[in-house]
């Protein structure tokens, strides 16, 4: 099997030599150079090609915002970001996310640290997982551009219809990780006000990253977009994100209204916020009345979710392998025959609106 081309990029003599050691324990990846700067590293790319970067924010002569814009122009790569888990360095890797990077993982890496093993396992897993998808620089020209084309109706076996069937709907539960900042600042903005449903959405991210988010995505929308709260009310027409390193749940009240809960139970989750447990919860509320949508990411997450909808008679739609940057949480629920609809990007609003 061809190993897969890793260039590393960072001023930290101690962090190349980190992120080196990680990639090198695994005998699929290599790390065919390194990088003290954002410009070196630009000028690497261009000349060695290779298949991932990992890039740091802070950089002197050329910051990582600047090379990573200048990478995408010339010389389309997959880019994980290396970001502090500050409010800054959250702010940084939105903005990256925005010029094309597809993931970033945590900056305070330290063989002290007894979180060292997750960091790299989670590292090289999602290496992996974005290599694998083929020709990722076409699909992030595409996610960029929001080209018009066809909607997907097929996908081996199963034949999907492009719209989902207009029965009322009252809430809609989406699933997203790998990749999702981006594809969410190309839909959410487009969700019509008059559509006067609650809209849950779990994004894998950790704390700050997601408020952040919410609050960018708020001024790009007609819809209100937040970070969801504890015991906040639920109200029609407002996008609720689920804070990062918290579960996301609702609950009918006493008065009839619903409202939100935020907890760290379960612990046992592979992801904090949970898909899964985000969207059979709102099952629960709102029955097969829940318009469940799963998009980009690796893993499995919502499919459980996912799998008590369609138990109650409820819709799901799945977004397409070819505008995915990873696209695991779809598979598993169009390998599950759940996809009443397969999607591309470009067209997801459209079919949320037009079924609503």
């Amino acid at each position: 099997m061809q190993k897969i081309r890793a260039l590393i990029v960072d001023d930290s003599a101690f962090m190349r030599k980190s992120i080196e050691i990680m990639l090198k324990s695994d005998d699929q990846i290599e790390v065919i150079a390194s990088a003290r700067d954002g410009e070196e590293g630009y000028e690497l790319a261009k000349k060695m090609r290779p298949d991932v970067i990992t890039m740091d924010i802070e950089m002197p002569r050329m910051d990582g915002l600047t090379s990573l814009k200048k990478i995408m122009h010339d010389c389309p790569t997959s880019v994980i970001m290396i970001s502090s888990l500050t409010s800054e360095g959250a702010e940084a890797t939105l903005q990256a996310m925005e010029l094309g990077a597809v993931d970033f993982i945590p900056k305070e890496l330290s063989y002290i640290n007894v979180n060292i093993i997750n960091i790299r396992d989670d590292l090289i897993r999602k290496i992996k997982a974005i290599v694998k998808q083929r020709s990722l620089s076409e699909r992030l020209a595409r996610i960029q551009q929001l080209s018009l084309r066809s909607t997907k109706t097929q996908a081996g076996n199963i034949r999907t219809s492009t719209q989902l069937p207009k029965i009322g709907y009252k809430a809609v539960a989406l699933g997203i990780s790998t990749g999702g900042p981006m594809s969410l600042q190309k839909i959410i903005p487009r969700f019509l006000k008059k559509n006067m449903i609650p809209y849950f959405i779990v994004q894998h991210m950790p704390p700050k990253f997601t408020k952040l988010l919410a609050q960018r995505l708020d001024t790009l929308s007609e819809v209100e977009v937040k970070e969801a709260e504890h015991n906040e009310t639920v109200r029609n027409g407002v996008v609720y994100i689920a804070p990062g390193g918290f579960h996301m749940t609702v609950k009918k009240n006493g008065t009839g209204t619903v409202s939100i809960d935020i907890t760290e139970e379960p612990t046992t989750t592979l992801h904090r916020p949970s898909v899964d447990i985000m969207i059979d919860s709102v099952v629960k509320i709102y029955g097969k009345h829940t318009m469940g949508i799963i998009m980009t990411g690796m893993g499995k997450d919502g499919l459980e979710g996912i799998r008590s909808l369609k138990k109650l008679g409820g819709h799901c739609l799945a977004q397409d392998e070819e505008s995915c940057i990873v696209y695991g949480m779809p598979k598993s629920i169009v390998n599950a025959g759940f996809a009443d609809v397969i999607a591309s990007l470009e067209d997801i609003t459209k079919i949320i609106n037009e079924a609503l």
